[in-house]
């Protein structure tokens, strides 16, 4: 390469490039491929059978992340913080707890160790600093049809003479159903675990990236509409059966509307109010997010006032609404799964075990990319499989990570899951000491919170349109995966969106429409876009999307020195008075100021 220079031996203004012309011959020669001997298995058993003392710790870190961050746990800087975090997280975990056990059919207090043992063992095992570990509707909701299908209504009929005199009338043997539900839920809890323990250990966390986010999205939609119609009877408190399988969901709304003249003034009220308050407070979190220093905690408020009211009317008595009644205290011994039930609930487990793992990975590679650190999608099959298989033993329904409750972890200022542990210990207070003072509360209140939280998983029917202008594939994959989990229900729904996924990727790989700029081998989609994004991250040597962030985060520390007067703007940047060697230059402030965008899940 030559350069001429200008006349005044300032720098060159032109240069001259040569080099040889290639064919595709001499490039191979001249870039012949190195053949690499394969290694035998002996040597690779070596390898991987040998053990030092630096792989002993490598391993040993990677099994337990804790020993990663916890030593570089920055105590002043971070505890306040987590300690706020944790206690309003703790506070909407024990209010959600008892709200997703009505989706799980268990007893509500059962809801409280749901959102209480997960935590214990994700605070060791788990990645992620930021996701708040508990009950999930999406879930809770799949390990309730489980339940309702093995363990109806009609299988607990008696007959009670006592009610009636000698005309004895049907009713439930309430006592022994909820304990066989118990059973039941747990024991799926535990299949679940086992089998994300086992894709773990496989390290085959690479599954989820067939879970498109279109499809992950039209199920999730759908999950929500099931969630709001199986909360909407107990918010008009009207007696419907549990359907299961094809069109329950129909059946559930005809019956519903059957009997909606027994509609419960009470608790209908106390429902839509809830509904009403809850949704406008979120809308005002949200709005506000940037001024508002703690997101104000409406779910917990609701359900003290609603609980007051309740105890001194005495809705029950007065009006026949329907009430928590009991909460137990303390915790129960620990009890083994019912092995027998695990090859009629093997299925579901499989389906409820990706869909959990799907979202809490999904959420955690969120607002990892915004903390720059990183999520292992193995290690979290096993935090979260060792996680569900102890909650089993403690009579818990299966644990992800919720959306909303997240969302307060981390904008309340919660650093790590420090965090999460203070709000097991909030959740934990609520279990042994103030369970008795939340009996009066009404169902139909709980019910509304759920649906209140609905609202983020409603709003993703408008990311159709987006996807539509993007993909049309990936439109059709959203609307046929909610249309058929709705109509065929989840499991069902959840399968052949997979498969009409799968049929799409055969399409578009049938007939490549080509690759700009990058040499790829095949059309760009959800299922090798990781695969591109770390072929491009290698070939180019840094993340462009991370260091774009951190750039901008360096220059908004500069825009706010400026503007403080530690730091003098020039025509060429910003600079920095220094006494006797003139001024440092810094990159130009004058960049744009909204971050990269990336797409995630609606938290609201």
């Amino acid at each position: 390469m030559a350069a001429s220079g200008r006349e005044d031996g300032g720098l060159p203004d032109r240069y001259l490039v040569s080099r040889p012309i290639y064919n595709e011959p001499s490039f191979q020669e001249e870039n012949e491929k190195k053949l690499v001997v394969p290694k035998t298995l002996r040597e690779r058993v070596q390898k991987s059978c040998s053990c030092s003392r630096k792989k002993a710790l490598q391993v040993t870190k990677t099994f337990f992340p804790i020993l990663e961050w916890l030593p570089k746990y920055r105590i002043k800087e971070w505890l306040l913080s987590d300690v706020i975090s944790g206690i309003s997280t703790g506070l909407v975990a024990t209010l959600q707890g008892l709200a997703y056990a009505l989706l799980v059919a268990v007893p509500i207090g059962y809801g409280l160790y749901s959102a209480f043992f997960p935590i214990l063992t994700y605070f060791f095992l788990g990645t992620s600093r930021h996701i708040s570990v508990g009950p999930f509707p999406v879930v809770s909701l799949m390990v309730g049809s489980v339940v309702l299908s093995m363990a109806p209504d009609e299988k607990f009929l008696l007959t009670n003479s006592n009610l009636t005199g000698m005309n004895g009338t049907a009713g439930i043997d309430i006592i022994s159903r909820d304990a066989q539900r118990v059973l039941i839920s747990s024991t799926v809890t535990f299949l679940v675990g086992i089998i994300q323990l086992v894709f773990g250990v496989l390290q085959i966390g690479f599954i989820v990236r067939y879970l498109a986010d279109p499809l992950v999205g039209g199920f999730t939609t759908a999950a929500a509409f099931q969630v709001f119609v199986s909360q909407l009877k107990i918010v008009l408190n009207v007696s419907t059966k549990n359907y299961n399988g094809v069109l329950s969901i129909i059946y559930t709304l005809i019956e519903i509307f059957q009997n909606i003249r027994t509609t419960n003034i009470a608790d209908l009220v106390a429902g839509l109010l809830t509904i009403v308050v809850c949704m406008a407070v979120k809308e005002i979190n949200d709005r506000f997010r940037h001024k508002i220093p703690i997101p104000i905690p409406i779910e917990v408020i609701v359900t003290i006032v609603a609980t007051g009211i309740s105890y001194g009317v005495d809705f029950e008595k007065k009006y026949n609404a329907g009430i928590v009644k009991s909460i137990p205290r303390g915790f129960l011994p620990p009890q083994p799964p019912a092995v027998e039930m695990f090859g009629d609930m093997l299925a579901s487990s499989f389906s409820i075990a990706i869909v959990a793992y799907a979202i809490a990975v999904s959420v955690g590679k969120v607002y990892a990319t915004k903390y720059d650190y990183a999520i292992d999608g193995n290690q979290e099959f096993i935090a979260f499989g060792i996680s569900n298989i102890f909650s089993g033993a403690f009579s818990c329904f299966a644990a992800t990570t919720a959306l909303s409750r997240t969302a307060v972890q981390e904008s309340t200022g919660g650093k790590t899951q420090v965090a999460g542990i203070i709000s097991a210990f909030i959740v934990l207070i609520a279990i042994v000491a103030l369970g008795k003072l939340l009996e009066p509360l009404q169902k139909s209140v709980l019910a509304a919170v759920v649906i209140a939280n609905l609202k983020g998983m409603f709003m993703q029917v408008c990311d159709v349109p987006r996807l539509w202008r993007q993909s049309k594939a990936d439109a059709m994959i959203w609307v046929f995966t909610c249309i058929a989990s709705i109509i065929l229900g989840l499991d069902l729904g959840l399968l052949a969106g997979l498969i009409f996924a799968l049929l799409t990727v055969v399409l578009r790989v049938a007939e490549p429409e080509g690759v700009k700029i990058l040499k790829f081998s095949s059309p760009i989609f959800y299922a090798n876009i990781d695969g591109l994004r770390s072929s491009v991250k290698s070939t180019v040597g840094f993340d462009a999307v991370r260091v774009y962030n951190k750039r901008l985060k360096a220059l908004r520390k500069i825009q706010k020195l400026i503007k403080k007067g530690k730091l003098k703007a020039t025509k060429n940047g910003a600079g920095k008075q220094v006494s006797g060697n003139g001024i440092l230059q810094y990159p130009s402030p004058a960049m744009p100021t909204k971050p990269c965008p990336i797409n995630g899940w609606d938290l609201r």
